[in-house]
């Protein structure tokens, strides 16, 4: 037998899912991360579904070590070496236009002070040229102090060298010279070559900052697997939704800031293929919560919302990267008072000590205390009977709480999923109709440890009528990965007016990148038959500041004469789509061509659950402020369709169908919740 195997490390718990490649079995579980050690959680949740390492096939891992490190702000010690002139790029960086009146606003605090900042003589005008060569001695300067001072990384940011960064490169060789491979060197241009000073530097900066951690990690994840006997590369997921093995991640750990949330997305592309639409209408809001945090993302068109860009902690961040909106609402947020109002989040009892109910020493109540004073959880099945929840207990916390706010403790349950679901209910607006995207044209896919549990809930809030609850919903994320591919990113600044245009030469700079990103899959080990290319091009009106990014078909040839006509017009088709108009007359540019390679991977067979006899238990749950006698199903019983008030208990999740509503599996097994007013 052998297994392809994924795996989630979550703030409470460490997810794992493996698919067996002879039978089509797929099989969960997970384990509680261990903080300390991570590699302990990790190896405790793979030994309850694989007894024998050597027959993993296929090994993927998702991780946030690298996010962890900077919400903590415990990452790297970096000094910052920039051009003569441009040291308080990264210090001014760029003030905020969406808050522009908002007297409270406060940039950022920079991840590094002015005094870790040096400069080096030496300049490249715009086209790339050189002006003046490189200060070598200020570059041996910058790498003694660093070696000196004990700093743990350095990056190098010099003006123009996403044109041409031989200046980098030589800088980059004095500094590896003198450092050795003790010290971690980035070079602006190989994390993002793109134009924009200041995010580049950002970037840059980004990846020193968590770099040491994520590359520690990683190696020391790769050595103890292969003392255990795994035998093929460790995958790790990156932020765009693709894979890349654990060598290149630690060359480009940047790539993984959002590992671990970006594998439920990729699994909401499978399940909005899998549920039989046409492409254009696979669209799926992903929620995924977990423990600690709330996370959002968008499946548009059957692919996930991924941009060039975004802002991490208020820092941007040059790179493909799925748009994930999180916030700090979970199973473990904290309810509690302030001047006489109730409030939930975003602290979180975490792990440890966890939740009242965990008996870990919990005593604050939290979201799932309150779920498990309603009636809605299972305490002797939790977690497929991993856990036993301390019923007792939760009471006590949520009649504490209660008592300071002059409520019944049962209307204080309700209360704080409700604010809860509330706040979850904004996040997903903040992606949907703050951008114009209606989400009642959406099927809502909810998954994470306590995502099934608030989901038609948060659905009603917004008027949407359908809700996936697919298999394994509390190892989602960790299925995702198994679904998705190798991805590769290449960007090649391109800056050309409208009547400037060559189509031979872009045709040109076009078949470069395809080989380029193909030889990158090929180092990837994807076999020639599975690699795939697309392209697209960044694009903008004459005088506007900011880009759309307009993808390229494979039947555009840049030689036609009829080329530019047909691709300005898409673009004011993005445009009109985004913001609502566009000027077709006005005169476009070409900003910067962006590659990417895929290499695709056999999907997992989907096989329909076997449906097993298990007679339900019936229970006292509140809706509502209503007692209902609630039957409590094991989802493997379900068969046909079910009305609601229903509980339904699985291994990795628990699924809270209100009064009112319907709920049937599909074919793939997927519980599908048809959702009343």
């Amino acid at each position: 037998m052998t297994y392809r195997v994924a795996m989630d490390i979550g703030g409470t718990f460490t997810d794992v899912v493996c698919y067996d490649e002879q039978s089509g079995a797929v099989v969960a579980s997970k384990a509680p991360t261990t903080p300390a050690d991570l590699a302990e959680g990790v190896f405790a949740a793979l030994g309850r579904v694989v007894a024998d390492p050597a027959r993993i096939s296929f090994f993927v891992h998702g991780t946030t070590q690298g996010l962890n490190a900077l919400l903590e702000r415990k990452g790297a010690r970096v000094l910052l070496l920039t051009s003569t002139g441009a040291r308080d790029v990264y210090q001014i960086a760029r003030g905020n236009r969406d808050r522009m009146f908002d007297l409270r606003y406060r940039k950022p605090t920079p991840l590094l002070p002015r005094s870790d900042v040096m400069e080096a003589a030496g300049r490249l005008d715009w086209r790339g040229e050189e002006l003046q060569p490189l200060d070598e001695q200020a570059v041996r300067r910058a790498a003694h102090r660093a070696r000196a001072e004990g700093f743990d990384a350095v990056a190098v940011t010099l003006l123009f060298s996403y044109v041409n960064p031989a200046h980098e490169i030589r800088a980059g060789q004095i500094l590896t010279e003198e450092l050795g491979d003790d010290v971690l060197v980035v070079l602006s241009h190989e994390v993002a070559r793109e134009w924009r000073e200041y995010e580049r530097t950002s970037s840059a900066v980004l990846e020193a900052y968590t770099g040491p951690v994520v590359r520690a990690y990683l190696a020391r994840i790769e050595q103890r697997f292969a003392e255990r006997g795994l035998t093929v590369p460790v995958h790790v997921m990156q932020s765009s939704g693709g894979l890349v093995n654990a060598g290149h991640a630690m060359k480009r750990p940047l790539q993984t800031l959002l590992s671990g949330p970006v594998g439920g997305t990729m699994g909401g592309v499978a399940a909005a293929r899998l549920l039989g639409r046409d492409p254009a209408h696979q669209n799926a809001i992903c929620v995924d919560m977990g423990g600690t945090s709330f996370d959002v993302s968008l499946v548009v068109g059957g692919r996930p919302d991924v941009s060039a860009e975004a802002h991490i902690e208020g820092f941007p961040v040059l790179m493909p990267i799925v748009n994930l909106h999180t916030i700090g609402a979970g199973g473990g947020s904290i309810a509690y008072a302030e001047a006489g109002a109730l409030r939930v989040g975003p602290e979180s009892a975490g792990a440890v000590p966890g939740p009242a109910c965990y008996g870990r020493g919990g005593t604050q109540p939290t979201v799932t205390d309150a779920n498990v004073v309603l009636g809605r959880v299972d305490p002797a099945w939790f977690a497929g009977g991993l856990m036993r929840l301390d019923t007792d207990a939760a009471n006590e916390a949520v009649a504490t709480l209660a008592d300071e706010l002059h409520l019944d403790p049962l209307q204080l349950a309700e209360g704080i999923c409700d604010v809860a679901n509330a706040k979850m209910a904004q996040a997903i607006r903040t992606l949907t109709v703050e951008h114009g995207v209606e989400p009642r044209e959406f099927a809502l896919v909810a998954f994470g440890g306590a995502g099934a549990m608030h989901a038609v809930f948060i659905a009603r809030e917004l008027g949407i009528g359908e809700v996936v609850v697919p298999r394994f919903p509390g190892a989602f994320s960790a299925w995702g990965m198994l679904e998705a591919d190798v991805r590769r990113d290449l960007t090649h600044p391109y800056f050309r007016q409208q009547n400037d245009l060559d189509g031979h030469d872009l045709a040109t700079t076009l078949a470069q990148l395809h080989r380029q990103a193909e030889a990158a899959l090929t180092g990837q080990g994807v076999p020639q038959t599975r690699q795939r290319v697309e392209h697209a091009v960044d694009m903008r009106y004459e005088g506007q500041d900011y880009t759309l990014t307009i993808p390229l078909t494979g039947a555009d040839e840049p030689t036609a004469d009829d080329f530019l006509q047909t691709i300005a017009q898409r673009y004011a088709e993005a445009h009109t789509s985004r913001y609502g108009h566009a000027t077709p007359e006005a005169p476009v540019e070409f900003v910067m061509l962006r590659s990417t390679g895929y290499g695709t991977f056999p999907k997992n067979a989907t096989t329909t659950p076997t449906t097993e006899a298990h007679p339900p238990a019936v229970r006292n749950v509140i809706f509502d402020g209503q007692v209902h006698r609630t039957p409590v199903l094991r989802r493997s019983a379900l068969d046909g369709e079910l009305e609601g008030p229903a509980i339904i208990v699985e291994e990795t999740a628990t699924t809270v169908i209100p009064p009112g509503c319907l709920a049937a599996p599909d074919a793939n097994g997927f519980l599908i919740i048809k959702v009343t007013s």
